[in-house]
């Protein structure tokens, strides 16, 4: 066998290995994202890098994510960054879930969002608003759990896009509408919502009681909201470094104005005018883990980092998305120290109602 043969029958063995690396191994689970899609979001391609530099200087200067006027441009490029590789890698519903024995993630996943609009208690053909909506997944879970029309709104114009894609795919966009809008002013009209959630989102607003008092203007009196925060709980301490390192990191990693204490979340919603039904750590036992999914997906994160690796250095994937998944792993760990040390939850409900006569 001659050079020129066994350079084109390497050629090919090599293209074939990535075609089915690609196609066939791909990410952790079939999500309808494949990693030659990859994108920057809105950004362009050959911008996606300092774009990634741009969110990490946000950091060096933490009093820029305090503002509510910063913080806009602050997430946007986040979700930019990070929405092609959350829905590859993880799946259309950006958020966390308890474990549940004997369930896949996926049902997990669509049993928590179905309980949030289960305890809104709104009845097919009600309105209700998903505030900080992502790609959609939970909106079209919830849609086609309640019968209820569910509008979503999000900061990213790229999220707004891919949401209406799945929507239209799924065949739920006659019950699913989608606004490009900031939480903090949003362009809907007073007491127009029969119900409210938001899962894993208001933890982007740098003050909790603005996008409260937003939520509370919107919702009609006596219907309920439900938000599923992300809190550090009764056992952070803030003396120890140890702790501070691993919720800090969980910020950079995030795009957190800062995390809030599981104190803060009921004290904000009566401050605004809310009643507060019920409020409860899901995270707590008799709740199984919800970061062994974190800490089952390591093997699937280096497959798929040496993917993205190879992609990017064949020009497929934007110079940058190295950087931006590499980030994310970082933060994985961060998310599973805090879930494994009970210093943090994501998902500390509140489940609140607006009075009736005010």
């Amino acid at each position: 066998m001659d050079s020129l043969t066994l350079i084109c029958t390497a050629a090919l063995l090599a293209a074939g290995g990535l075609y089915w690396f690609v196609c066939f191994f791909g990410s952790a689970e079939v999500k309808g994202k494949r990693a030659v899609q990859l994108t920057g979001g809105s950004i362009d391609k050959e911008n996606v890098q300092d774009n990634y530099k741009q969110y990490w200087s946000f950091f060096r200067s933490p009093k820029e994510i305090e503002t509510a006027d910063k913080v806009p441009v602050f997430v946007d490029t986040f979700y930019n960054l990070v929405t092609d590789i959350y829905e590859w890698g993880w799946g259309q519903s950006f958020h966390f879930s308890p474990s549940l024995p004997g369930k896949s993630h996926r049902e997990a996943t669509r049993i928590h969002e179905e309980m949030a609009v289960d305890l809104l208690g709104v009845k097919p053909g009600a309105r209700i608003l998903d505030a900080g909506c992502g790609v959609g997944g939970p909106m079209r879970a919830i849609a086609a759990h309640s019968k209820a029309n569910v509008v979503g709104i999000t900061i990213n114009e790229y999220q707004v896009k891919r949401a209406r894609m799945h929507n239209k795919k799924a065949g739920l966009d006659s019950l699913c509408e989608v606004v490009c809008g900031n939480f903090l002013q949003m362009p809907f009209a007073d007491n127009s919502f029969d119900g409210v959630y938001s899962i894993e989102a208001t933890c982007h607003a740098p003050n909790l009681e603005e996008v409260y008092q937003e939520i509370y203007r919107v919702l009609k009196p006596g219907s309920l909201y439900i938000s599923y925060e992300w809190v550090t709980t009764e056992l952070y301490k803030a003396e120890d470094p140890e702790h501070v390192e691993i919720i800090h990191g969980i910020e950079r990693g995030d795009a957190l104005p800062g995390l809030r204490t599981y104190k803060d979340i009921a004290q904000v919603a009566k401050k605004v005018g809310f009643e507060v039904v019920k409020e409860k750590d899901l995270a707590k036992p008799p709740s199984h883990p919800w970061w062994t999914r974190l800490k089952m997906g390591r093997i699937a994160y280096w497959r798929n980092h040496i993917l993205v690796t190879i992609l990017a250095f064949l020009g497929i994937a934007p110079k940058g998305t190295v950087d931006v998944h590499e980030m994310l792993f970082v933060t994985a760990d961060y998310l599973a120290q805090g879930g494994e040390k009970g210093i943090f939850s994501p998902m500390h409900m509140i489940l609140c109602r607006k009075p009736a006569a005010e």
